[in-house]
C-alpha cells in the first residue's frame, strides 16, 4: 500500500499555496497571486498528488509515522492521527490524503476566519493585562510558536421529545385567632415539548483538553462549508481518535440534561415537587464530522505546561497565565509601602489638626 500526500501548487507559477483567512482565499507568496476555490477546481494543477513507495520512504515506528516531504525530501514524523503537518525544513503543509478519505474525511470545514498575527496579537492583550505575568513567557520566541489546528469534531443534530409528571403542592397557611390552619393542594403536573438542536458539538480528539475545547465555544456554524483539503493549506490538521459512538454517548447525555432542565423550569408556583415519571427519546438523530479551526499556543514555564487556545472563527481567547513570583513579592512590598506611607500622612495630618 503506499502513501499519499497532497501539495496544493500555484497554477502560475506551481509554488505551494496558502489559505488566507482574512480574504478567504489562496494565496501564494512567491508570485502574489490569488486563487478562489472555484480557481483551484477549475484548474487542471489545482494539487498535485505524489505516490511515495512505502517501502522507501514510509516507515512505521511505533505510534508514529515516518514521512518524505514531497518538496524537499526532509523526514516528517507524525503521529498516527495527524492529517495535516508542516515540514520543519521548508516549512510547507503536507496532507496526508489516507487519513482524510473513507470514514475519515470531514464532512464540514468552518474556515480559518482569524489570521495568526490576530493570534498573537490577541495574546499580547491578555499579557498587558497580568503585569505578574512572567517577561520570558510573552517573550517573541514563545509567541512565534502559535499554530493553527483544525480539530476534529462530531457535530450531532436531533429532537428530543421530553415527557416530564411530577406531583405538586401548594401550601396555604392563615391565623384565626389562636389557630393556624394549614390547607394543601396536591396536583398533578404534565410537561412535554420538542426540542431542536442543531449541531451541537464534541471534541473528536483525545490529545486535546476537552475543557479548554469547550471553553473556546461556541463556532458560528453557518460558517460550515462542504470540506475541501485545500483549506488545509499553511495549517496543521489532526483526524478523530474518538469515534462517533463514544461522543454520542456524552453529547445525548448534554441534550438530556438540557431538556430536563427547560421542562422543569417551566414548572412554577408550587410550594415543592416531586418527580414521578421522567422520559427523553431522541429522533432523527444525524451526526456529521467537521474540522474546526483553533490557534493553539502551549509555553513551558517551570515544568508545567500552560495552554492557550483561540477559536480561529470568533476570536475566543481562553488559557490561565502563570504568576513571577519576585514580580509577586515586589509589587506586595510596594504596596505595603506606598499604603504604610499613605497612612503615615494621614495620621501625621491628623495628629498636627489636633494639636
Amino acid at each position: 500500500m503506499s502513501k499519499t500526500t497532497v501539495d496544493h501548487k500555484c497554477p502560475a507559477c506551481h509554488a505551494n499555496l496558502t489559505f488566507n483567512p482574512k480574504k478567504q482565499n489562496w494565496h501564494c507568496e512567491y508570485c502574489d497571486s490569488n486563487f478562489t476555490l472555484e480557481d483551484l477546481e477549475k484548474n487542471t494543477h489545482k494539487y498535485v498528488e505524489k505516490e511515495v513507495k512505502e517501502e522507501d520512504n514510509t516507515k512505521d515506528i511505533g505510534e508514529y509515522n515516518l514521512y518524505k516531504c514531497p518538496d524537499c525530501g526532509a523526514q516528517i514524523v507524525t503521529d498516527l492521527n495527524t492529517a495535516a503537518t508542516f515540514c520543519v525544513y521548508c516549512k510547507n503543509t503536507s496532507i496526508i490524503k489516507e487519513r482524510l478519505t473513507g470514514k475519515f474525511e470531514p464532512k464540514y470545514v468552518i474556515p480559518f476566519q482569524n489570521t495568526k498575527e490576530d493570534a498573537i496579537e490577541a495574546f499580547k492583550k491578555v499579557g498587558k493585562n497580568h503585569p505578574l505575568m512572567p517577561k520570558s513567557f510573552s517573550s517573541k520566541k514563545n509567541i512565534s510558536e502559535i499554530r493553527g489546528i483544525y480539530i476534529p469534531f462530531w457535530l450531532f443534530t436531533a429532537t428530543a421529545n421530553g415527557n416530564l409528571r411530577k406531583e405538586g403542592k401548594k401550601i396555604k397557611v392563615w391565623h384565626v385567632g389562636n389557630y393556624q390552619y394549614t390547607k394543601t393542594d396536591t396536583y398533578d403536573i404534565l410537561r412535554e415539548g420538542n426540542i431542536e438542536f442543531k449541531y451541537v458539538p464534541n471534541d473528536g480528539s483525545k490529545k486535546f483538553d476537552d475543557a479548554i475545547m469547550n471553553s473556546i465555544e461556541p463556532f458560528n456554524y453557518k460558517n460550515l462549508t462542504e470540506f475541501y483539503p485545500s483549506y488545509l493549506s499553511g495549517f496543521l490538521a489532526e483526524k478523530y481518535d474518538i469515534t462517533s459512538d463514544e461522543a454520542q454517548k456524552i453529547v445525548t447525555s448534554r441534550m438530556q440534561t438540557t431538556t430536563q432542565k427547560l421542562l422543569d423550569d417551566s414548572i412554577t408556583g408550587y410550594s415543592s415537587t416531586i418527580e414521578k415519571d421522567n422520559n427523553i427519546s431522541f429522533k432523527n438523530l444525524q451526526i456529521d464530522y467537521a474540522l474546526l479551526p483553533v490557534w493553539l499556543l502551549n509555553i513551558k514555564y517551570l515544568d508545567k505546561i500552560y495552554t492557550f487556545a483561540m477559536n480561529g472563527e470568533t476570536g475566543k481567547l481562553i488559557g490561565n497565565m502563570p504568576v513571577d513570583k519576585k514580580k509577586a513579592i515586589l509589587t506586595a512590598i510596594t504596596i505595603f509601602i506606598i499604603s504604610f506611607l499613605i497612612c503615615l500622612i494621614i495620621f501625621y495630618l491628623f495628629i498636627r489638626r489636633n494639636v
